[in-house]
């Protein structure tokens, strides 16, 4: 994609999340990575207003080129780009069964095996610090690690990287079915988990078929 395409797609994106219920209002922030930095969402605006001109382009080191304050949560993002660099995408968002589940700052198990598709046996939960803290930006990185693909962030919301803003978008899409889900299997009984040798299963077929891959489209 050219430039304009990129920010083009953050500001669509952006606006999906909030037609998805995936956030509100001026919540949460998408980039994608650009150069030696990234294209983020600009701070305090809202998506039904946004511009491709507004979104910001920020360096890792915060640095940014824009008349727009980039998101606050930029280091959140950078801190992701620079520990995996597989990572393309990064979508951050505040929908309401992942904060619910954020509010118990427990992760959510395999008691389904689409717990596969963020990338472990279980999505973990990341410890809670202040929004757009660097404090916030470690804990993420070091919950993600080199193997999850999306995680909760604890008394706050979500993240989800992918290859592709759609893949990024789409796993953050699976990921509140996934909560609402277990929120509901919860209300109604205890439910039983999948098993270490279950979930291996899943993550062979996963490699094998192409499943729960990101996408680069």
């Amino acid at each position: 994609m050219t430039e304009t395409e990129l920010r083009q797609s953050l500001v669509d994106y952006s606006r999906l999340c909030v037609t998805r219920q995936l956030s509100n209002a001026t919540a949460g922030n998408i980039s994608v990575r650009y150069g030696e930095g990234m294209l983020i969402t600009p701070s305090g605006i809202d998506p039904d207003l946004m511009q491709a001109d507004q979104i910001a382009e920020v360096a890792f080191d915060g640095s940014f080129r824009s008349n727009w304050k980039p998101s606050s949560e930029w280091a959140l993002h950078a801190a992701l780009y620079k520990s995996r660099p597989e990572t393309q995408a990064i979508v951050h968002a505040h929908p309401t069964y992942c904060v619910a589940l954020s509010c118990l700052r427990e992760p959510i198990p395999p008691f389904h095996y689409m717990v596969a598709s963020c990338g472990g046996n279980e999505v973990p939960c990341a410890p809670y610090a202040p929004f757009g803290s660097h404090a916030l930006a470690d804990a993420v990185a070091e919950t993600m690690g080199t193997t999850y693909r999306a995680c909760l962030m604890a008394n706050h919301g979500m993240i989800a990287i992918g290859a592709s803003l759609r893949s990024a978008f789409g796993l953050t899409e699976k990921l509140e079915v996934l909560a609402h889900q277990y929120q509901l299997a919860r209300s109604v009984g205890t439910p039983v988990l999948l098993s270490d040798e279950d979930m291996a299963t899943v993550h062979d077929s996963y490699r094998t078929y192409g499943y729960g891959k990101p996408s680069a489209t």
